[in-house]
């Protein structure tokens, strides 16, 4: 997560989204940035609106505004299934180094799901809460292009970031089984990506208590 004082603007880091590079390109004008742990530095909105928005608000001002980037579901899963196929979580419960993709996207559309695929849900992170606390501009993961010239436009800076923590390519097709009862599950996670809009607008989910 990102704070910039004098822009108001904060920077929400939904995990496997690319945000890391922007954190790099932009801590020198960062009035606030949360690294450790990973529960504080990916903050969901629910997280953001409890332990960060009261002090936020109290020392910046209440129209802050909220980003966040979005990447299409299947596309968001793979990047899990991949980063989770490193060396280094061999042996680990949350490896995924002897299955296939289609197997991880299965256990994750499972009620009682496996550590390996216990990754949440993006439209869970975005979710506002019911107290009106929101994100209010979503960028497209694939829209670097958009979210660079906001952030430039917010900021009065020149971005160029670099492209960190890539995954090794892997093959991820679904069969029709598989990614039929995933996009029935999350639903609310495709309907969510389909209504972002250039410059950031979106439909957001229901709010949550």
């Amino acid at each position: 997560m990102l704070m910039f004082h004098k822009a108001k603007l904060v920077f929400l880091a939904v995990p496997k989204t690319g945000t890391t590079a922007y954190a790099q390109a932009l801590e020198p004008l960062a009035t606030m940035i949360v690294r450790d742990p990973p529960e504080l530095k990916h903050a969901p909105v629910y997280r953001y609106n409890r332990f960060f928005r009261p002090m936020f608000e109290k020392f910046v001002g209440e129209d802050l505004t909220v980003v966040a980037v979005m990447r299409e579901p299947i596309d968001w899963l793979g990047s899990w299934y991949r980063y989770r196929k490193r060396p280094f979580l061999d042996g680990q419960p949350t490896s995924t180094r002897d299955m296939d993709f289609d197997h991880f996207v299965d256990a994750y559309t499972k009620g009682d799901t496996p550590v390996f695929a216990n990754v949440g849900e993006q439209a869970r992170f975005l979710r506002p809460h019911q107290n009106g606390t929101k994100v209010t501009h979503v960028f497209r993961y694939e829209d670097q292009a958009g979210l660079t010239a906001f952030l430039e436009e917010r900021l009065d800076t020149k971005i160029v970031t670099e492209k960190v923590n890539a995954s090794p390519k892997e093959n991820l097709d679904l069969s029709e089984v598989t990614e039929a009862k995933l996009r029935r599950k999350y639903a609310t996670d495709f309907d969510l990506y389909n209504s972002i809009e250039a410059g950031g607008a979106y439909t957001p989910p229901a709010a949550s208590g």
